[in-house]
């Protein structure tokens, strides 16, 4: 239901926008000058548009916020551009216009007052501006969508992104202008999904250019040597059930993994035991593979220059590097550093309030 209002309410939003605009910029203050001192009334079709504008923006908003290939920083460009084109305009050309024809009628220069959308834009354009260079080159709010960053990350878990971590990057073309760091082996990134760049994924860097990389068993082998890995007993929260638990070690960080040593799939239909809203769940009977392959193995991987190899730390439900390839360089957006809030609104119990404030290692 909210998919379909939002839907309408992102076709309405321009031509309702126009109707506003006209009337707003060239016909109200007309009325306004000709009922000059009494206050002047719109026509019903101008009183519906401003009505049903604000309505209308908060719908389209929040259609951009629930779609998955969302370019935040191209419309927050759009808005800085469009807010500061319209005060520039209305600040040029608007204002003395109503005053001439305010002062030619007799009336007194200001019986027309300021257009509410140039009022609008006076507000916008500077915080627009301000969340744009702030967000492009300092922090990004990033919210986790998926459990493949599980045990490190939970769906619902809501991170900031240092975007400078890694050179500061131009919005929209994500072009690096200036070299600070590189990205580390070890890091949890965020990057632009080579697929299709519009999409945001996250998940650990495990190979770096020039790097072999090989996964047996859902173990890391980087250059031919196995990473630091100690197995912890098992792990279950209900929708994942006797899952194997490990800390590993690359480069600088220790971290947490998740996986199940098996030849094929172990999904099952969702448990009662999960107070999660998905269609299925993980039940995982580890066996000795005895030679065979675990499933998600992979053979040696040769890493090429300026790109990299990502995996999630859900090792057995990770859709990653081993499936769609590397990721280039400058599909890289900044390094995962904090939890700053978390809740899925589709497991029950409210936010988890523990995970507020954590580190991502």
């Amino acid at each position: 239901m909210i998919d379909q209002l939002t839907l309408i309410a992102a076709w309405l939003v321009v031509p309702v926008g126009l109707i506003a605009v006209i009337d707003d910029w060239f016909l109200r203050p007309a009325r306004e000058i000709a009922a000059a001192p009494a206050p002047a009334r719109d026509p019903p079709l101008a009183r519906v548009a401003y009505l049903a504008l604000p309505l209308l923006v908060i719908g389209a908003v929040v259609r951009m916020l629930r779609a998955e290939a969302l370019d935040f920083s191209l419309v927050l460009v759009l808005i800085a551009l469009v807010s500061g084109v319209v005060w520039a305009i209305d600040a040029a050309w608007l204002r003395a216009a109503r005053a001439r024809r305010a002062t030619a009628a007799g009336k007194a220069a200001d019986a027309a007052r300021e257009p509410a959308t140039v009022d609008y834009a006076r507000s916008f354009f500077p915080v627009a501006l301000i969340v744009l260079v702030l967000r492009s080159f300092l922090f990004e709010p990033f919210r986790i969508p998926s459990d493949s960053m599980m045990p490190t990350l939970l769906d619902g878990d809501f991170i900031v992104v240092n975007k400078f971590a890694y050179g500061l990057r131009l919005p929209v073309l994500n072009t690096r202008i200036v070299e600070i760091g590189e990205p580390q082996r070890g890091d949890v990134v965020v990057f632009r999904y080579p697929p299709d760049p519009r999409i945001n994924y996250i998940k650990r860097l495990v190979g770096l250019p020039g790097d072999r990389v090989r996964i047996e068993a859902d173990r890391v082998i980087v250059n031919g040597s196995p990473v630091p890995f100690e197995p912890l007993g098992r792990y279950t929260d209900g929708c994942y059930v006797d899952m194997q638990l490990a800390e590993e070690t690359l480069g600088a960080h220790r971290h947490r993994v998740l996986y199940c040593n098996t030849t094929g799939d172990f999904s099952v239909p969702r448990l009662p035991s999960c107070e999660r809203r998905m269609a299925r769940s993980y039940l995982c009977d580890a066996q000795p593979l005895d030679g065979r392959a675990d499933h998600g193995d992979v053979p040696d991987i040769d890493v090429p220059p300026g790109k990299y190899l990502m995996i999630g730390d859900n090792r057995d439900n990770s859709a990653d590097s081993r499936y769609w390839g590397f990721v280039p360089e400058e599909n890289l957006v900044g390094k995962a550093t904090r939890i700053w809030f978390n809740w899925d609104p589709h497991r029950a119990g409210g936010p988890k309030w523990n995970r507020v404030g954590e580190r991502i290692d």
